[in-house]
């Protein structure tokens, strides 16, 4: 029989692997917990998991659009051919392997910055008040010698960095906007994030 600890192990990888790709794993997760033995004492529970939706369509990352046009060979309804000189293809490739793994500098709202001895565990619970009051934002904990930091958001413009520097102040009072290389921003804010329902691990509570 498979101890506590592993089947909370096997769990925790397909919700990373989840967040990755959400659609291939979703009901792999659900597969693999009703497949998994239950140790003495513990129970699967249905629990809610909040995922940030993919900023760009991740199968046309890195693609050439050269030669991702529809085709009838591949089954597409019509051919489409691009007529070009050999040297704007190349310079596609050239662009594309040049900033396969690029960032772009913008501002960030920093909501936590100090080096006492309790700021790791500080840092941590800020971290989690921040994301489960802002299920919409994303947040980045680092640790710089000898600083922990916790930043929020990805803005390509100081005033849409002000914007949530002043939805947010009251609840973090010490926060400040900083200049920082960031991740591309959400293309549908409305849409942010997507919620899941997984099984997780729990002790069977006793009843008196």
């Amino acid at each position: 029989m498979k101890t506590a600890r592993t089947l909370f192990l096997n769990l925790t990888f397909f919700l990373l692997m989840a967040e990755a790709a959400p659609s291939l794993y979703a009901q792999e997760i659900d597969a693999q917990a009703d497949s998994l033995a239950i140790p003495e004492g513990y129970e699967l529970v249905d629990s809610l998991v909040y995922r940030f939706v993919p900023v760009v369509d991740s199968t046309l990352v890195g693609s050439d659009v050269f030669h991702i046009m529809p085709l009838k060979g591949r089954g597409d309804a019509a051919n489409v051919e691009i007529y070009q000189s050999q040297e704007i293809a190349d310079a596609v490739r050239e662009q594309i392997a040049a900033n396969s793994g690029r960032s772009i500098t913008g501002y960030r709202v920093r909501i936590f910055f100090d080096n006492k001895q309790t700021a790791r565990k500080e840092s941590e619970e800020l971290l989690d008040k921040f994301t489960s009051m802002h299920r919409d934002i994303k947040a980045y904990r680092t640790y710089v010698n000898p600083y922990f930091k916790i930043t929020v958001g990805d803005f390509r413009t100081r005033s849409e960095a002000m914007e949530l520097l002043s939805r947010i102040k009251h609840e973090f009072p010490n926060a400040f906007v900083v200049k920082e290389n960031i991740e591309f921003p959400m293309i549908d804010k409305a849409d942010a994030y997507i919620v899941d329902t997984v099984k997780v691990l729990r002790p069977i509570q006793q009843t008196l």
